[in-house]
């Protein structure tokens, strides 16, 4: 029997379920992560996308202190003497004896905590369908081979290979299958690969537990919403918007493997917690702890987290200067970001990037403040001079801190972001900065996208939230500077939490207009303020006028006319992922190089080679790094106008002994001055004007390479030893 797919089939019977079956020909038991192939509408690294009717579808509790020793323990012991069975006996009594204690305090818990949890649950595994269906109607993932799947994965690379060994092994040890092979007929003129499903299968577990993360995210969003309202209708808000505005929320969906998948949903949980924090008057230590746990997930994942958490400690720095919250509650929070920022030091392996940030270096600004400030300004807190003292102390000396530590250190490995921004706001290029800005996603945010917020109704709602923020805070400051704040206590338990998101929305809002990227923080956050407009502090007034469930429907449905449309949009899309052309050459690789052969060309290819064919190579998209930026500029010289013999010897003391040539680099143009060539002219006027070295390679490779192996994508360039 076959399982009919789109023009191709599964043949059934599967191959014997087992708990490792072997892999398709040359395939890697490793997987890894980047950009999707190219498919309209979004962007992506180069590999072909098929829609339509074409493919193959198929169906388918807390520790006690020391004590006295009773009862239990010497029936524990008496157990232990018993043998196992005695102890399996005396552990199935202490069990019920404990359910029945704890029944009636379950039985007496809350049934609003009850209904949120479980609301949050559904939110979180109805955003897990979404994305899987997406991913899936996108990809056909489920009826790649093994090398077609890492293929998929381009650039960036994370691999939870630790994460996987541990459940193989121990599915092996129950003696549970993992996972199923069929035999995938591609169609004519193409050969039958091996596809396997299950989490046995290392591409589609780490595939599941990003999707599984992302899912468990949603959930942290209407408990998010929910808390910040006041109202399981704020949490309702949030995820429907989350939902209407998926689009410009995530890029999960189409690029499952991406290093913001997964430090994002701890930024959530973080947020959540610090919300918590800014509200209580007293900060118990499991909250700080679980702070900094949350901080080290987001941060290990993705070292542009520091940028992240530095919005967050200028937003609390700037809360406290205007009186919300006190100096030993921001020192507690600080305590919390010390001590995660050394311990991703440590995890890290030592990097010293994150010692020498400016995050690093405000922490530090910002703790010597809150001790030197009532040692030398004796002044109250409430002059406005005081607070302008305080701000430029904090500029000037986060600025000055970092200067130095990079200095002593030796580190310019975030050097480019600070030139990045330099090119924002000014003419300045090199080659670093044109590498990010001639990628469509480091450019300005699109016009479009503020009209497509209008379009769903959330930038309206938010506007209007923080227009009445807004105003009690100025309401709030007033009183203070004037002395006559009776309220000034209540005002700021009130609504301290609120006036830190509305920096912080601020502060999203600033990176995302500079790096179109960065709506991944902005979107979901406004749609975390839209719950706002259920909150009785905010709008007690507007609710003993009108219901707040008819005011809240009543918004929804509006949403709904747009974002059932957005929601439409996505889940038309249809395609099937393929790239012949790269299998040809990874499967050349694999059968007519040895496993030491050095390799060198464009950041995406390099990762697929490194994955698929476990081969050496010189550079790959981890581009944070200075050595590996400077790495990649000597690789990326064969696109350049230089003379082929200086950028082979350069190849040579890299250690490089083939280079993959791709045409489409040398002649790829997405605007004005950002094909590699006019890259390189920036860099290399004294070349300016030469037919690019690209070019000359495409046609005659010799005398200073050989070509070894050629396709309608590819030329694989053997560098000749002197």
């Amino acid at each position: 029997m076959a399982v009919q797919t789109r023009g191709r089939n599964k043949e059934s019977p599967p191959l014997k379920p087992g708990h490792q079956q072997h892999q398709s020909p040359g395939a890697s038991p490793r997987s890894g992560r980047g950009h999707p192939p190219h498919s309209p509408g979004r962007q992506g690294a180069g590999a072909m996308r098929k829609g339509g009717g074409g493919g193959r579808r198929g169906a388918r509790g807390d520790p006690q202190g020391p004590c006295k020793e009773g009862p239990a323990a010497e029936g524990a012991r008496g157990a232990l003497g018993r043998g196992p069975l005695g102890l399996l006996c005396f552990c199935r009594d202490w069990l019920r004896v404990f359910v029945e204690d704890k029944k009636a305090s379950v039985l007496k818990a809350d049934s609003k905590i009850w209904l949120t949890l479980i609301s949050a649950a559904f939110a979180g595994v109805l955003h897990w369908c979404h994305i899987t269906t997406l991913f899936e109607n996108d990809r056909h993932f489920s009826h790649l081979s093994t090398l077609e799947r890492e293929m998929a994965f381009r650039t960036e690379m994370v691999v939870l290979a630790s994460w996987y060994r541990i459940y193989t092994t121990v599915m092996d040890f129950l003696g549970v299958p993992t996972k199923t092979c069929w035999t995938v007929n591609r169609g004519t003129g193409l050969s039958p690969v091996e596809s396997c499903e299950g989490l046995g299968d290392p591409a589609s577990f780490y595939v599941a537990v990003i999707f599984l993360l992302n899912g468990l995210m949603m959930s942290l969003f209407f408990i998010y919403g929910t808390y910040l309202s006041g109202s399981r209708l704020g949490g309702l808000v949030t995820v429907m918007c989350y939902f209407f505005n998926h689009g410009e929320c995530t890029r999960v969906m189409w690029t499952p493997p991406l290093r913001e998948s997964f430090s994002y949903p701890f930024l959530v949980l973080q947020m959540l917690l610090l919300t918590y924090i800014l509200r209580i008057p007293n900060i118990n230590t499991g909250s700080l702890i679980a702070l900094c746990v949350s901080n080290v997930f987001f941060m290990l994942p993705w070292q542009f987290a520091q940028f992240v958490l530095l919005t967050q400690i200028a937003s609390l720095f700037a809360v406290y200067v205007m009186g919300y919250i006190d100096s030993c509650k921001l020192q507690k929070i600080l305590s919390a970001h010390m001590v995660s920022l050394v311990v991703c030091f440590i995890l890290m392996f030592g990097n010293s990037m994150l010692l020498t940030s400016y995050y690093a270096a405000s922490l530090v600004v910002i703790w010597g403040i809150l001790e030197l400030s009532p040692k030398f300004l004796k002044k109250s807190r409430r002059e406005v001079s005081l607070w302008v003292i305080e701000g430029c102390a904090w500029i000037f000396g986060t600025v000055a801190l970092k200067y130095l530590t990079s200095l002593a250190f030796g580190i310019a490995d975030d050097a480019h972001i600070g030139n990045l921004l330099k090119s924002k706001f000014t003419g300045y290029k090199d080659f670093d900065t044109l590498m990010y800005t001639c990628a469509a996603e480091f450019d300005f945010m699109e016009k479009e996208t503020p009209v497509r917020y209008t379009k769903t109704l959330l930038l309206p709602i938010v506007l209007v939230i923080l227009v009445v923020i807004i105003r009690r805070a100025i309401k709030y400051l007033v009183w203070t500077l004037s002395q006559k704040g009776q309220c000034e206590r209540e005002e700021r338990s009130n609504h301290g939490e609120l006036v830190y998101h509305t920096l912080q929305l601020l502060a999203y809002s600033v990176l995302a207009i500079l790096i179109m990227r960065l709506k991944l923080f902005l979107t979901p956050h406004l749609c975390v303020m839209a719950s706002l407009v259920c909150s009785k502090q905010l709008f007690g007034w507007l609710f003993c006028k009108i219901q707040p469930k008819i005011l809240v429907f009543a918004i929804l449905a509006l949403m709904t006319i747009e974002g059932s449309s957005n929601l439409q949009t996505q889940w038309n899309i249809m395609g099937e992922f393929s790239n012949l052309p790269q299998e040809e050459l990874l499967e050349w690789i694999k059968v007519n190089t040895r496993p030491d052969a050095v390799f060198a060309g464009a950041m995406p290819t390099m990762a697929s080679v490194k994955l698929s064919t476990l081969r050496p190579i010189v550079n790959h998209p981890h581009y944070e790094d200075a050595g590996l930026r400077a790495r990649t500029k000597i690789v990326y010289s064969m696109y350049s106008r230089k003379p082929a013999k200086e950028v082979k010897n350069e190849l040579i003391k890299l250690g490089v002994d083939y280079y993959i040539l791709e045409e489409s680099w040398c002649i790829r143009r997405t605007k004005p001055g950002c094909s590699m060539p006019e890259i390189w002219d920036v860099e290399d006027p004294a070349n300016s004007g030469k037919i690019p070295l690209c070019n000359l390679m495409s046609k005659d490779s010799r005398p200073y390479f050989i070509t070894v192996f050629e396709n309608s994508n590819y030329k694989v360039l053997k560098v000749p030893k002197e």
